[in-house]
């Protein structure tokens, strides 16, 4: 393993990368690590307003902007929204991708959602999973020479298990930086999402007012359904990694649950990847 890390993060939608792992993503670049991003849909469905030709390209506008915020590498399949299937297709694509990026942390969904496409996007990662490092499959693109740890973002869903983190994380440094990233993806977060929780009206119309609103948690409702910021439900577990007082005081934390599809995650790997 090379003293530059590579974290791939993989999200159904184009502003789910942000929302789930943009403190782990931020602390990477801090870091001096690199940092690629994926968004397996053209999130085109996204909006109560726009069609879906109009609305693709201006969700693929914000990834630009999340990219350059960041300093990371954002792409969008042009796989549509709603209809993102497992099938051997995509399953291809998914291991040439992961290959070309060569990563040592792979996040993304688990198969346990209320979004089919979310559910796809999880099992489509995990049949890569093991084939990575099998040359005669997609013998066009040089398999890896191990396989990367792979880990699950934080959900909410219980059933048939809930989400059990491996590794609980402070981000509360990189914070703003995150808001920075989500204020990029303006059409969900003034938008749509709004539209969907019946918040429209508490929107702000100024661009900076609606970043302090952001900030403030203007969106309760996506911290609380999306694990957003997972710092008060796994408390105990923040106070074990950083001690009682350092854990007490964290205010943003995000969190990872380790697939067993990838590699095992060693107490070296731990300490290699998850630094902070």
């Amino acid at each position: 393993m090379s003293d530059t890390l590579q974290l791939l993060v993989i999200g159904p939608h184009p502003d789910d990368c942000s929302i789930k792992a943009g403190g782990i993503a931020a602390t990477y670049v801090e870091a001096g690590h690199d940092v690629t991003f994926l968004s397996a849909t053209d999130g085109s469905a996204g909006h109560h307003e726009m069609g879906r030709k109009e609305l693709a390209a201006r969700r693929k506008r914000e990834t630009e902007d999340v990219a350059e915020t960041l300093g990371i590498e954002y792409d969008v399949f042009d796989i549509e929204d709603g209809w993102l299937e497992p099938t051997k297709e995509n399953r291809r694509r998914f291991i040439r991708y992961i290959r070309t990026v060569g990563p040592d942390l792979v996040l993304g969904p688990r198969p346990n959602d209320y979004h089919p496409d979310h559910r796809y996007c999880a099992q489509l990662l995990q049949d890569a999973a093991y084939v990575l490092i099998v040359p005669n499959v997609c013998r066009d693109t040089p398999p890896l020479e191990e396989n990367p740890v792979i880990g699950y973002v934080a959900d909410h869903f219980r059933k048939p298990a809930p989400f059990e983190p491996d590794v609980v994380l402070d981000v509360t440094d990189v914070e703003e930086r995150k808001i920075d990233a989500l204020h990029c993806h303006e059409s969900q977060m003034y938008e749509w999402l709004p539209y969907t929780f019946d918040e429209l009206e508490s929107v702000p119309e100024d661009d900076d007012a609606r970043r302090e609103w952001l900030a403030d948690d203007g969106l309760g409702h996506l911290s609380a359904n999306t694990e957003m910021n997972v710092a008060d439900r796994f408390r105990e577990e923040l106070k074990a990694r950083y001690g009682a007082e350092h854990g007490a005081e964290v205010t943003h934390a995000e969190a990872v649950e380790i697939s067993e599809y990838g590699a095992p995650l060693t107490d070296e790997r731990r300490n290699e990847l998850f630094f902070f």
